[in-house]
């Protein structure tokens, strides 16, 4: 088979990920930092399109980057409208919903906006997304609240719970589509999700800060206490937003969500910081419980990930709670980079379909 170039672009709160692979084989990755002085000036997320643009032309230049054998931009789906699984090509109707997301604002926006931005330089380049955080299978009874006009949405960590599932379905010589899983992806936001022979029935709303709290989501929240501290100091639309979005969790309790920090102080015997990470583990756990109910018990295995599975004080607390339920398996780090590049190869052998995007 001819040697193809894919290159992945993930964009992050204070980070650019590129990465070129050669099929299956990365070539480099490079991780470039943004300090809070280099994004003040943008107002809208979007707006630092060129900004990162830029850099990623930059650093392609000095890695001297063969951009005539490039044949694929991909990176993360954004806050779209809701979408099957798979990998969808950027048209114009998914740039519009990036620029003006119907569901909220997010650095995950510019992953299909820079893919474009990158492809439209190079004739028969394609700019891709795969598994957006939008992809909805849930079941209908999920989305019923006690409200009429609120319904729970689909929106998690589709990319990298689909790819951690399919990883351990191939290292167990099976396949996604037979196992039931639990996988919880610990990272900014917490989401676990119910895996029932390949489709995500069922799935806490991490974005919006549904679920256990995380690094920065303030999850759950007694909704009486909510409603009083709104109201007790007048709070604005975007106050309340970033409440529950970008202003609470471990940074709120602990000033920190630095993973190896925080599991230093442990070490120490740091109370407070022993408290708040077992609260945190007690309500992960509280939550995977839910879906084990879901799936009616019947679970092959619970799957772990994300950057903060890399604490094993985190993931020991976690265990204490559900071992036994099902097999654990601890998959630490953010896996999309790999998964990315995964579905672009896929796309390339013919094993996938691009799927096209309706808005």
């Amino acid at each position: 088979m001819n040697t193809f170039n894919i290159l992945v672009v993930n964009p992050k709160d204070r980070l650019t990920q590129i990465a070129v692979y050669d099929n299956h084989k990365l070539l480099y990755l490079i991780n470039r930092k943004h300090s809070g002085d280099d994004l003040a000036e943008f107002r809208k997320i979007t707006d630092q399109l060129e900004y990162r643009k830029k850099i990623i032309m930059n650093e392609l230049q000095n890695n001297e980057f063969h951009f005539d054998k490039l044949r694929i931009v991909i990176s993360r789906g954004g806050l779209i409208r809701p979408v099957q699984s798979g990998v969808f090509a950027v048209n114009e109707a998914m740039k519009k919903d990036l620029m003006d997301s119907p569901v909220g604002e997010d650095v995950i926006n510019l992953g299909g906006l820079l893919a474009d931005a990158i492809a439209a330089d190079f004739p028969g380049v394609l700019a891709l997304v795969a598994d957006p955080t939008v992809v909805d299978e849930m079941q209908d009874v999920a989305r019923v609240t006690g409200y009429p006009d609120v319904k729970r949405k689909s929106i998690f960590h589709a990319l990298s719970q689909k790819a951690v599932a399919k990883q351990h379905a191939e290292m167990n010589t099976k396949k996604y589509e037979d196992l039931n899983l639990i996988v919880a992806h610990l990272g900014n936001g917490t989401t676990v999700g119910a895996h029932r022979k390949g489709r995500v029935v069922d799935v806490n709303q991490g974005f919006d800060g549904d679920g256990p709290f995380s690094n920065v989501r303030s999850g759950s929240l007694p909704m009486g206490e909510i409603i009083k501290l709104c109201f007790d100091r007048n709070m604005t639309r975007e106050q309340v937003t970033c409440l529950v979005t970008h202003c609470g969790g471990l940074n709120a309790h602990l000033g920190t969500s630095n993973i190896n920090e925080i599991d230093k102080k442990i070490e120490e015997g740091d109370h407070h910081f022993i408290m708040i990470i077992r609260a945190m583990a007690y309500q992960i756990a509280k939550s995977i419980g839910e879906m084990y109910a879901v799936l009616k018990t019947d679970v092959d295995a619970i799957l772990i990930t994300g950057d903060q599975a890399y604490s094993r004080h985190l993931t020991h607390f976690i265990l204490e709670h559900v071992e036994k339920m099902a097999p654990v398996f601890i998959y630490p780090g953010d896996n999309d980079v790999q998964a990315m590049a995964a579905n672009a190869n896929r796309i390339l052998k013919g094993e996938m379909k691009i799927l096209d995007y309706e808005g």
